[in-house]
Parts: structure tokens; C-alpha cells; sequence
């Protein structure tokens, strides 16, 4: 069907030399000088980091649900500014053209500047959004287009709490729908109710069997060092009580497009994520990898990812949350934050890498609000100033080299400041020793 759809308007796009056709069919009549023959393309390709596995009845599901959670309709005309080859691109935003004729603009490259402008110029209703994406909107100078617009919903993962407010008043955006999930996982929830930091529902007055057949998921205690399920005496995992974080896990059921986990192609990459004798013996769930927090009612918030949690004097650090608060005290500023470990002490102490120069900052302000948003255990001692920060295709900020060069100062090259107490130094040799030396008490 869908290549008699192409054929149809074949010579009007033919007219446009810069527009290209990808076709995995092997449908002679469409092979030309403007037609790519995907196969050819894709060989040999396995992604990056891991290839996932989705099946058609899978994407079929994901991009049905799409549309009729988020509230979606055939007049909506949707701005998709992400990648295609990310869920949110390819299945989320571009599902209602596909099923439903919905008008998608889809843009090249998100731009903060030209993002307000553009959803005027198009008439645009409904976007997505990306937790990076919104703080990028809110750092720019206030527009008339802001308010111009016809936007009425916007859709996506990542509005944290503390910006939430702000956000949905300084742009009047009227519905904001706050999903959680992983393209190739099974823990997918999804806030429609505008619940003000929420990622989604799962209920809590039902009784275990139905929860069990209708909706699988669960919070489970972790060991805040190892990330490994506490078990209880019988060897199952351990529910976690309202408000106590815990890993999000949901139930593998073979051949449910809902509750199927189809895996990577790496066969170990898959068996990390399976966790097996988690409610009863013989049963298996999908590990998320993130830390959620359930409370009474049955609202789900995002804490952390797991592993993005370190722990200093006693006490779990959240990174998402001292990256919230930093770029808050610096007026936006990009932010990356994680523990840095430091030779003889227990634990790791906070780091936050910072886009841009320490002359551009104001430090000893900065302090006096961290001060007032975050536990002092939680206030980074060391800050690294860097011109760009290293991100994915949907923004996401990677850390895994900053974590590995920490305050290596014969590695990094960057500017590193020590906050000592209430004082800002130059992080050199000579600081270094009297840190490790026990000189100056951390």
C-alpha cells in the first residue's frame, strides 16, 4: 500500500533534485536516479551504543498508543525536532502522520532561537520536548512569539519539577503530557493529568492479581552501592514503600506487544537487563536501570538514573537534581554533574562540569543559592569549566569520561575550581597534595 501511495506522487517529488527517497522495497518501478535503496544503506549496521530489537506489532502499538494518550487529533499539526532515528522522533512524533494523515513539520536541527518563531509561522499545536530542550527555551530572552502561538499540548520525557511551573506559565502551554520509557522496554508509564512532575500512573488499590495481569510494574529496593536487588528471606526482590526510591522494573511476558522484551543484538547486553525471581520464583522482568519513586496515591516520579547516584559522607547524591540546581544558581548554564572519586576518602565527592569560562560565572553568588537548594552534603566541591559539553542526538549529557578523568589535573585540561569551605581556589598540584595530605578537611 504504502508504495502505491509513493508511486502515485512519484514524479511530483522527482521535481525537487535535493529530495531523496529511501525505498527497502525491492519494487523495480521506484529504483532511479532519486531513489535509495535502503537495504544497501543499512547493511552492516548495529547502532550505537546497543541495537534494539522492535518488532512491527511493537511499533505498530507504541505509535497507536502515541496518539490517542497524549491526546492527540487528525487536525493537530506537530513539530518534530528530534532525530527520526530515536523513539521520540521516529515512533512518538511522526505517529500521527502516519496513521492518521496528522500534518508533521519535521526540522533538521532543533534551534532554541527559531523554535517559538517556527511554531508560529506553521501553525504548529502539539511538540515534543526533551528536559535539555525546555531549560534551552527558558535561557532565551523573552519573545513575542512565545505567546503568539497555538501550541496546545507538548509531549515528551525529562520536565523536571523545579522548572516545570515556569515553564507551562512563561510559554501558556495548556497540557503537558510527561511520559517515562525506554524504546525497547516494557516500563513505559505516561502522565496526561498535568501532575506536576509526574512520568506517569500505576495503581495502587487494585489487589496483586490484577496489577499482576494488567500492569506488571513495579518499584524494588537496590543496594545504593552495588545497584543489586535486595532480596528477602525467600530469595524475591523487595517492594519498595510510598516516596522510597527504588529501580523501576516491569514484567516479561513472551508474545505481549505490551510486556515483551525483545532484547539488542548484543545477547549479553540483553541478559544484563533481565532480572529474574523478582515477585515469585521462575518469573523475569525487564530492569529499567533508573531510580522512580511511587508514592501513596500511585503517581511515579523520576529520581535518577542508577549509577547516576553516588554516595558522600552517608548520604545518596542525585545528579539530576544537583544539575537542576547549579544551572539554575548560573542562569541556565549547561551542566553536567557526578562523583568524583578522590584518593583515601570513602565514597565520591560532587563534580559538575560547567559550559563555559569561570570568569563568565559568578561563583561566590552561585554558592549562596546552592545553599538554599541543596543539602550541604549534595553541593559540588569540584567545578570544571569546559566550552562544550558532550551530548547525544537527543541532547542527553554524557558523563562517562568526566567521570573517568575526575580532578585528574595531568588528564584534564580544562579549568577546575575547589570549593574549600566557602572559598573558590584553582584546583593545581599544590591543593591536590593538601587534600590527599588530610591539610584541607573535605
Amino acid at each position: 500500500m504504502l508504495v502505491i501511495a509513493v508511486l502515485n506522487i512519484h514524479e511530483e517529488l522527482k521535481s525537487d533534485d535535493s529530495f531523496e527517497i529511501f525505498c527497502y522495497d525491492d519494487n523495480l518501478e521506484l529504483k532511479n536516479d532519486n531513489v535509495v535503496d535502503l537495504k544497501k544503506v543499512v547493511n552492516g549496521t548495529t547502532g550505537l551504543p546497543k541495537a534494539v530489537v522492535i518488532k512491527h506489532v511493537r511499533q505498530l502499538f507504541v505509535m497507536e498508543a502515541a496518539h490517542k494518550a497524549i491526546g492527540l487529533t487528525e487536525n493537530d499539526i506537530i513539530y518534530c525536532h528530534l532525530p527520526l532515528y530515536h523513539s521520540s522522533g521516529g515512533q512518538i512524533s511522526t505517529a500521527s502522520a502516519i496513521l492518521y494523515g496528522t500534518s508533521t513539520f519535521i526540522k533538521k536541527k532543533f534551534s532554541a532561537s527559531a523554535f517559538w518563531k517556527d511554531c508560529v509561522k506553521y501553525n504548529i499545536t502539539a511538540t515534543q520536548y526533551i528536559g535539555e530542550i525546555c531549560r534551552y527555551l527558558l535561557a532565551q530572552q523573552p519573545s513575542p512569539e512565545e505567546k503568539q502561538h497555538k501550541v496546545r499540548r507538548m509531549f515528551g520525557n525529562g520536565l523536571r519539577p523545579a522548572v516545570w511551573t515556569e515553564f507551562v506559565t512563561r510559554f501558556n502551554i495548556k497540557d503537558i503530557s510527561e511520559f517515562y520509557g525506554a524504546t525497547e522496554g516494557n516500563t513505559s508509564t505516561l502522565n496526561n493529568e498535568n501532575r506536576v512532575g509526574a512520568v506517569g500512573f500505576v495503581g495502587v488499590i487494585e489487589p496483586s492479581w490484577l496489577q499482576e495481569l494488567l500492569l506488571p510494574l513495579r518499584v524494588i529496593r537496590v543496594d545504593p552501592e552495588t545497584g543489586e536487588p535486595v532480596r528477602d528471606s525467600n530469595g524475591l526482590c523487595i517492594k519498595c514503600d510510598p516516596g522510597e526510591p527504588g529501580e523501576f522494573v516491569g514484567k516479561i511476558v513472551k508474545g505481549d506487544p505490551i510486556k515483551e522484551f525483545n532484547g539488542y543484538k548484543d545477547e549479553k547486553a540483553t541478559s544484563k537487563k533481565i532480572l529474574c525471581n523478582v515477585a515469585k520464583h521462575g518469573d523475569r522482568y525487564f530492569r529499567s536501570g533508573d531510580i522512580l519513586v511511587q508514592d501513596e496515591f500511585g503517581w511515579m516520579y523520576f529520581k535518577d538514573r542508577a549509577g547516576d547516584t553516588f554516595r558522600w559522607k552517608g548520604e545518596n547524591v542525585s545528579t539530576a537534581e544537583v544539575e537542576v540546581a547549579v544551572s539554575k544558581s548560573l542562569d541556565g548554564a549547561g551542566t553536567v554533574a557526578y562523583g568524583a572519586q578522590i584518593p583515601g576518602f570513602e565514597g565520591r565527592a560532587g563534580m559538575v562540569c560547567i559550559q563555559g569560562n569561570p570568569e563568565d560565572h559568578n561563583l561566590e553568588q552561585a554558592l549562596q543559592k546552592l545553599s538554599n537548594q541543596l543539602p550541604g552534603y549534595a553541593i559540588p566541591l569540584f567545578y570544571r569549566f569546559s566550552t562544550s559539553l558532550d551530548m547525544t542526538g537527543t541532547y542527553k549529557l554524557k558523563k562517562t569520561k568526566l567521570q573517568e578523568e575526575g580532578i585528574d589535573i595531568s588528564r584534564v585540561t580544562d579549568t577546575i575550581i575547589f570549593l574549600n569551605k566557602t572559598k573558590f581556589l584553582p584546583l593545581d598540584k599544590s591543593v591536590l597534595d593538601d587534600i590527599e595530605s588530610g591539610k584541607i578537611r573535605l
